[in-house]
């Protein structure tokens, strides 16, 4: 008797419920759904991607956008720049340039004396990388956080008139944020504007993100002939900028051919 108590004992299933993941499983689940998008992320993908609930997933995002793990643009998420340099980005596209782009850039602000900007895409903004200027620089929105959005800088419509992927995510209804009065806030005089890049090579933002403030921007192209970042020179907004933009495309192309051979 005993024994087939026992027995019956260890045939018995457990149907005790499995534990739930924790706060900290799906923490790391977002940023996880986060990391591995090629662009921003709205809260109803990361929901469908995780399968969390909205309210759980808002509660989340709220914590880790506070720690910079996660931040908000627009209706959608980012990775946060914390996660961005514990991953130690420097150069999304291309790791390991900084030796190598930094002479040209440096040529480029004796030519120009005027701020030097690297960039590289991060989802619907730029992010710079790189910045040489002098006592006498123009001050822009951007100085705090060195990042900006990509539809009103120069460096934002060089990367986007060359990269498909990067238009593909630009909202396709609602109109652009307005910086300025000379913001581009729709996307068919912004795309008409892409097209004029693509022409001639270079981009230009006059006074669309800040006031006083114009810049001129080239694409870099890296290995298999892809966008991967923007020379950009700001300057101020009374300065012409066909005075700039020869010695910004000779910046851009010696860059890119530097890229390409190495």
């Amino acid at each position: 008797m005993p024994t087939e108590t026992i027995s019956q004992a260890h045939t018995v299933p457990d149907e005790r419920p499995a534990s739930q993941p924790g706060s900290l499983e799906r923490g790391i689940d977002i940023l996880l759904a986060l990391s591995a998008a090629s662009g921003p992320v709205t809260l109803s993908q990361l929901c469908r991607s995780t399968g969390l609930p909205k309210s759980t997933a808002h509660r989340i995002l709220g914590v880790l956008c506070s720690r910079a793990l996660a931040r908000r643009v627009g209706s959608a998420y980012l990775p946060g720049e914390l996660l961005e340099s514990m991953a130690g980005v420097t150069c999304p596209r291309i790791p390991g340039t900084r030796r190598l782009v930094l002479p040209y850039l440096l040529h480029l602000y004796e030519a120009t004396r005027q701020t030097v900007n690297l960039a590289v895409p991060a989802g619907l903004e730029v992010r710079y990388v790189e910045r040489i200027y002098g006592h006498d620089r123009v001050r822009s929105r951007s100085d705090g956080d060195d990042r900006a959005p990509l539809h009103c800088t120069a460096a934002g419509k060089a990367l986007l008139a060359f990269d498909p992927k990067l238009r593909d995510g630009l909202p396709a209804r609602s109109p652009f944020e307005r910086m300025t009065r000379r913001t581009i806030t729709g996307l068919a005089a912004l795309e008409r504007e892409l097209a004029q890049v693509r022409r001639y090579g270079v981009a230009y933002a006059r006074e669309e993100y800040t006031e006083g403030v114009s810049c001129v921007a080239a694409p870099v192209f890296g290995p298999g002939g892809r966008v991967c970042m923007a020379v950009a020179v700001a300057a101020p907004a009374h300065l012409p900028l066909a005075r700039l933009d020869i010695s910004v495309r000779g910046a851009a192309q010696a860059l890119s051919g530097a890229l390409l051979s190495r």
